[in-house]
């Protein structure tokens, strides 16, 4: 299928794509987009479910929220009754908080010990969880690093993402566009290292 060219760049293509309204109202208010997948872990997401609880929201799509216990838990194996052993009672309470909620909210998890429990931001790409202009947004700020796999998507906060997953939207101000150049002379022996923005 042959596409015509629009004159877009990717991104603006994936933010138009998943615009539920425009950024049209008088009072300057953002765009709100519609949000394809959560990533969570049991760092963030406490306050994110008790902000859901205490206004009596529920998830619009639960499966699309992801959660894995990454943070809090020991790198150490488990012991030879197969249990880990977590020392640290701030995060024991973490990780059975992110239990709890997820059997509250209906979202799958990846709890220790799963072959799919990991990082929240390398499980994502590597369970193919994320796919190119897909939206996403996660409360970690490394989910930065799924920007190369052509998709949109914001490490917020844990004040503002909650009100991201009952409606699977999110209302974020469009970036500007940013423009890369390079001024290294191109020859043989540049590298990255050797770019800068302009």
């Amino acid at each position: 299928m042959h596409m015509q060219p629009t004159g877009l760049t990717l991104f603006d293509t994936i933010w138009d794509d998943h615009r539920v309204n425009a950024e049209s109202a008088p009072d300057g208010s953002p765009d709100t987009l519609y949000i394809d997948l959560h990533l969570i872990h049991e760092v963030t997401s406490p306050q994110a479910f008790s902000i859901l609880r205490g206004r009596g929201l529920k998830l619009r799509r639960p499966g699309q929220t992801v959660a894995t216990m990454d943070h809090s838990i020991p790198s150490t194996p488990p012991g030879p009754d197969g249990k880990y052993v977590i020392e640290d009672p701030d995060a024991v309470i973490q990780l059975d908080a992110l239990e709890s909620n997820c059997t509250e909210f209906g979202v799958p998890l990846f709890p220790m010990g799963h072959e799919n429990q990991g990082i929240v931001h390398v499980t994502a790409p590597e369970l193919g969880l994320i796919q190119p202009g897909m939206t996403i947004v996660c409360g970690d700020s490394h989910t930065a690093t799924h920007g190369a796999s052509a998709l949109w998507l914001s490490a917020s906060a844990p004040a503002r993402w909650p009100m991201s997953l009952p409606p699977n939207a999110s209302s974020p101000h469009g970036p500007r566009p940013s423009r890369f150049g390079s001024t290294a002379p191109s020859n043989r022996g540049s590298r990255p290292r050797t770019s800068s923005y302009r």
